[in-house]
């Protein structure tokens, strides 16, 4: 090899490695989809919320991390999403009650002057016959469920811009069927009505929102019976894991998603299809 094509070689690979270099930056960037916007993510102390609230932040975004009494937990989530580079606040309200629901919004919105993703992950499962079931009972799982969740998206709403996310998390359990669980899944039910109605309200300004409905998850709430019953129901033969649904609620909210609005997308290894 001559000198002139040693020099040919060697700019080449200058340049190959300075494109190797730029697409590297390029992919990191594409991976923060959401850097910049802000997300609030209701019950994320722990479970699916915390997994859904480490994704988003993954993602970029500011992450306010909501609970109701595990600040602990809450703090915990915070502290591992700022040791990994991102950015994360935790937030006390209880979603059951309304005035908390709407406070939980507009604090964020002054701190950090926009809200661009709403997840109402908080919620109850109370699995309790018709029968066995107080009126005190069917108020909390419909406050924190369904009532909290409404009114959190009527204040998201007053300032949700275009390409704005709402992400309501129910399950799937809406569409199986069982038993002894009427007040927990009319409360779930009733979330996914909120998903359809109000993504034709919010359509015109260019906001989606979504249902994730996932099946059994490994999760605290689960039993070990239901641990058995997700397994063989699953045509995967495994049970969900937070993170499976967290990648999904990611999706929802990029802007790859722009064009899913009013769907409940069953996050549940095929045990409904």
């Amino acid at each position: 090899m001559d000198s002139l094509d040693a020099r040919i070689v060697l700019v080449s690979m200058t340049k190959w490695k300075r494109d190797i270099g730029y697409a590297s930056h390029v992919k990191g960037d594409s991976m923060a989809s959401l850097s910049g916007k802000v997300a609030i993510v209701t019950g994320s102390s722990s479970g699916i919320g915390r997994a859904i609230a480490e994704r988003l932040a993954e993602e970029g975004a500011i992450v306010v991390v909501n609970y109701g009494t595990s600040a602990e937990k809450a703090q915990q989530v915070v502290t591992g999403i700022q040791a990994k580079g991102g950015k994360a606040v935790a937030v006390q309200s209880d979603m059951s009650q309304v005035a908390e629901a709407r406070r939980l919004v507009s604090d964020t919105v002054k701190q950090f002057g926009r809200l661009d993703i709403l997840v109402n992950n908080a919620g109850k499962f109370m699995p309790k016959p018709l029968m066995d079931t107080t009126e005190a009972d069917f108020d909390v799982v419909i406050g924190l469920n369904a009532k909290g969740p409404y009114f959190a998206m009527q204040e998201a709403a007053k300032t949700l811009k275009e390409g704005g996310r709402i992400v309501n998390i129910s399950t799937d359990g809406t569409h199986l069927s069982f038993p002894g669980a009427t007040a927990y899944l009319g409360s779930k039910g009733a979330l996914e009505q909120y998903t359809k109605g109000l993504a034709q309200e919010l359509a015109s300004r260019g906001i989606t929102v979504n249902t994730v409905s996932p099946g059994f998850t490994e999760t605290g709430m689960m039993t070990e019976p239901l641990r058995q019953v997700g397994i063989q129901m699953s045509p995967l033969k495994r049970l969900g894991t937070p993170k499976d649904i967290a990648d999904v609620v990611a999706f929802v909210v990029s802007e790859e998603a722009r064009w899913l609005t009013g769907q409940n997308i069953h996050a549940g290894g095929g045990i409904v299809m």
